[in-house]
């Protein structure tokens, strides 16, 4: 059975981790509703992703890396926002606005933009941590590297008795986000091709023995 070995990246990592949630994202429908059409796909989201990443999770949160065995390379990518990571956020995403408008151009700037708003306002009002991305590449599925990547950070929200909460695009994902705890709080409507689930799962506490 593979070893998959799970680290949180440094800000120094951003593009690798970046590189691999544009391949795993290619074919997400929400990332398709950004992404401009005539843009190469893994080059427009690898851009993307090292904004966002820097801008959200290195800077308010964690990003989580993993590696299969002892292959150096990084296989899967979880980006967390902390608590506090909506305090600022536009501030942030102002200081890479360059790296914005060369991943998705002006217009598609406006209508990433206006996606996000819709995702903000279904976001709950107290206190979370946010999975923003998580990904794997195709050469780590099967090896059970999602589930380590979410296990690790999962466990830490547990210790300090954490909500967690995500939107999930696919009905296959959240099957995985059920078996760690995640429970359905609604669909966010009005994206184009695609309804995206808002998942919450509530901090389990260890029960003495």
């Amino acid at each position: 059975m593979a070893q998959v070995t799970v680290t949180r990246a440094d800000p120094t990592q951003a593009r690798e981790a970046a590189a691999v949630l544009a391949a795993a994202f290619r074919d997400d429908p929400v990332m398709r509703a950004v992404i401009p059409r005539d843009a190469e796909p893994q080059s427009a989201l690898a851009e993307l992703f090292t904004a966002t990443l820097s801008a959200g999770a290195f800077a308010t949160g964690a990003v989580d890396i993993a590696r299969v065995d002892d292959d150096p390379r990084i296989v899967g990518v979880a980006a967390w926002e902390g608590p506090r990571g909506v305090r600022g956020a536009l501030v942030r995403q102002a200081r890479h606005l360059p790296a914005f408008v060369r991943a998705l151009g002006w217009r598609g700037l406006g209508r990433a933009a206006g996606i996000q708003r819709r995702l903000d306002r279904r976001r709950p009002s107290f206190p979370h941590w946010y999975l923003a991305e998580v990904g794997v590449l195709p050469a780590g599925r099967g090896a059970g590297v999602g589930a380590a990547l979410l296990t690790a950070r999962l466990a830490r929200l547990d210790a300090d008795e954490q909500t967690a909460y995500l939107e999930s695009s696919t009905p296959e994902n959240r099957r995985l986000y059920r078996r760690l705890g995640f429970r359905e709080a609604g669909a966010i409507e009005g994206i184009p091709g695609a309804a995206p689930a808002r998942m919450l799962r509530a901090p389990r506490v260890a029960t003495a023995t």
